[in-house]
């Protein structure tokens, strides 16, 4: 049975989580500050933790940075905070994915499922070599794209951005990662240069640039790779 930790100050909120997610198989732990939520995910090491920012003895922030001290349970942040810096700095800190309230429960449980497959199925070398999807295939090994069984000629600024993604497939990459991976350190705020260049993927790789089903921008916080 799969063990959710439920970190929230709202018990509305924590009722509704715990009601739906025992309704579906999953074994509920909750906490209502930063403190308990460390010392429960400590004694009872949860297989993913939903976290609210706005706790009452410290920011959220500081939770991710305390379990990441230690372990890689996924983190998926749930918080009324809608500004990009704390979305940024919430992934920055650790967490694997970010919902804004008011949120769809449809939509969190389909988030969570995504960490706990990801968590208990790592992705090898060997796996990712080749990653295909309904319109292209990206070689990582010998770093090249086909689409219709044509090779695709990508630059390398790119072909830098599109293996970042692929290689974190069904993760969300943050901007200032992907900026500093590709671009380096000193670019870490230059958010454009990501708008054009996945625009350009977008029109080299996609059916429907205007509606990517690949290339997923998650507005404000960064980019996802859906195979």
């Amino acid at each position: 049975m799969t063990k959710v930790l439920v970190v929230d100050d709202e018990p509305q909120i924590v009722r509704a989580l715990r009601i739906n997610l025992a309704a579906r198989g999953y074994e509920v732990l909750t906490a209502h500050d930063g403190a308990s939520a460390l010392k429960v995910a400590a004694e009872d090491r949860p297989d993913v933790v939903v976290l609210d920012l706005g706790l009452p003895d410290r920011d959220g922030t500081e939770v991710i940075a305390g379990l990441r001290g230690w372990t890689s349970v996924p983190i998926l942040v749930l918080s009324a905070r809608t500004d990009s810096s704390d979305k940024v700095g919430a992934l920055d800190a650790g967490a694997d994915d970010y919902v804004t309230k008011p949120f769809g429960m449809d939509e969190l449980l389909a988030r969570l499922r995504a960490a706990v497959r990801r968590a208990a199925h790592p992705v090898d070398e060997g796996e990712l070599a080749v990653v295909e999807t309904a319109t292209f295939t990206v070689d990582l090994a010998a770093k090249r794209v086909h689409r219709d069984g044509t090779e695709v000629h990508l630059t390398p600024t790119e072909w830098g951005v599109l293996e970042m993604l692929v290689r974190n497939r069904g993760r969300l990459v943050a901007q200032k990662q992907l900026l500093q991976e590709v671009w380096g350190p000193a670019y870490a705020k230059e958010t454009h240069y990501l708008r054009v260049y996945l625009a350009q993927l977008r029109r080299k790789l996609e059916a429907e640039p205007s509606r990517p089903r690949h290339l997923i921008t998650e507005p404000g916080m960064g980019y996802r790779f859906e195979p």
